[in-house]
């Protein structure tokens, strides 16, 4: 192997054993969450090699860098998530690519996405993504709908030609009640769930936890966690 690949190999493991880990510690069985890499600011060749050690979710969060690598790497049996905010003049393009979108978080994104998927001819997972940061009406500091709003944009979800519901998404806030409080943010993200589910029984995926917070995220019950720089190294600026 090549030195990259060693090293992402290691990466992966450490990772590997932390969510056995947390989920031996939660009474859950491994096969309960999914790890997604998220290969943000790496090259298509780092794609490739994950690829190669078995990684088949990876998550991007700009269009103008994840089209061209979704592009080079279309030949992979790899399953695309888009997890950055969203503006409606990328959707068409994100359309033609993306398996997942977990960042919906407004009514015009859902109409966009819509129309988009039906002209592809494809279905676009999607997740709704709750800033437990916001007030009721308002958007979260990075993105995201606040509670009050999940079930009016779950149902525009739900009833969207090309649009299937997957379930939920939240990145642990910066600011409000839950700041710094990442294990009593994806408890407050699984209460949710729970109350979507009731209406939407299929939307079971929960979309919680990144490189610094993953155990807490198995704990609370996430059934998939984005992982970058555990798996990548730290990050390179972005040009």
């Amino acid at each position: 192997m090549t030195e990259r690949k060693n090293e992402l190999a290691a990466n992966l493991a450490r990772v590997e054993e932390r969510i056995a880990s947390a989920c031996a510690s939660a009474g859950r069985e491994r096969d309960e969450v999914t790890l997604i890499v998220v290969t943000k600011t790496y090259p298509a060749s780092d794609v490739r090699l994950l690829s190669e050690l078995g990684v088949r979710q990876v998550a991007e969060n700009r269009d103008q860098d994840a089209a061209p690598k979704a592009a080079d790497c279309a030949d992979l049996p790899l399953s695309w998530h888009f997890v950055g905010q969203l503006q409606t003049n990328k959707v068409r393009s994100v359309a033609s690519y993306a398996d997942v979108v977990q960042s919906v978080d407004r009514a015009r994104l859902v109409t966009s996405l819509s129309t988009a998927a039906v002209r592809a001819g494809r279905e676009l997972g999607c997740l709704v993504q709750v800033a437990l940061d916001a007030e009721a009406g308002e958007r979260g500091e990075r993105g995201g709908v606040g509670p009050g709003g999940v079930a009016e944009l779950a149902d525009l979800v739900a009833a969207s030609p090309g649009l299937r519901l997957e379930g939920l998404m939240t990145v642990a806030p910066l600011a409000g009640p839950y700041a710094g409080r990442q294990q009593a943010a994806f408890e407050r993200l699984m209460e949710i769930s729970s109350g979507l589910r009731v209406t939407h029984p299929a939307a079971n995926m929960v979309s919680a936890g990144m490189s610094a917070d993953l155990e807490e995220a198995v704990k609370a019950g996430a059934t998939h966690v984005r992982v970058g720089t555990a798996v990548l190294g730290v990050r390179r600026p972005l040009g």
